[in-house]
This record gives structure tokens, C-alpha cells and sequence, in this order.
């Protein structure tokens, strides 16, 4: 998968999605993704396979079930495990899920 798959997948759940952050304001719910780091895996000092961690951020107004489900459903379907975190942005007067997940090789 490609970073640019993710972005259509993630589209696809039918929530405005942006890399990094939008450049006007947004309802929520919502969605920001971006790289984070890699990981790759080395073998004979070369780095033999990428492995991107990108981080998948849902924003939502209130406790959202559903609108988690679906991005953990989308992040099944393909085939992405993920480590889920929440957090409420007082500032904002937003919830944030995190889901860390990697791309083999995009």
C-alpha cells in the first residue's frame, strides 16, 4: 500500500480527510493523517524493506462510536493493524483517536 492508497481509503469512509491539517476550517467528525517515522527493516547494512508508521487521527465533537468503528473497520478491511489512543483537546473541545499503523513497503 502507498501513502496515496491511504488517502483514498480513508476518503472512501466518507469524512473530510487532509495530511497534516486542513487549510480552512472543517466540521467534525474528521480526519488527519501523517507520517511519523520509519521502521525499516535492514539486513546486510541496506535498508532491505521500508516500513512507514503513519498516524491516523480521527476528530469528533463528542464520544463517537461509530465514527470509530468506522475508521477501525476501513483499517481492517485493509489489512492494517493498528494501537489506538484517545485523548480530549481542551483547547479545541475535540476528542482525538490516534491509530499508529505501518505501510510495508509504500
Amino acid at each position: 500500500m502507498t501513502q496515496a492508497e491511504l488517502y483514498q481509503a480513508l476518503k472512501s469512509i466518507g469524512y473530510p480527510v487532509a495530511y497534516g491539517s486542513f487549510s480552512s476550517p472543517v466540521t467534525p467528525p474528521f480526519i488527519v493523517y501523517k507520517f511519523a517515522y520509519s521502521n525499516d527493516m535492514m539486513a546486510d547494512n541496506v535498508n532491505y524493506v521500508a516500513i512507514d508508521d503513519f498516524q491516523v487521527e480521527l476528530y469528533t465533537d463528542k464520544k463517537d462510536l461509530a465514527a470509530e468503528k468506522k475508521v477501525q473497520d476501513k483499517l481492517k478491511e485493509l489489512g492494517l493493524p493498528y494501537r489506538k489512543f484517545e485523548t480530549y483537546l481542551d483547547t479545541e473541545n475535540l476528542y482525538q483517536i490516534l491509530y499508529e499503523i505501518q505501510i510495508l513497503g509504500g
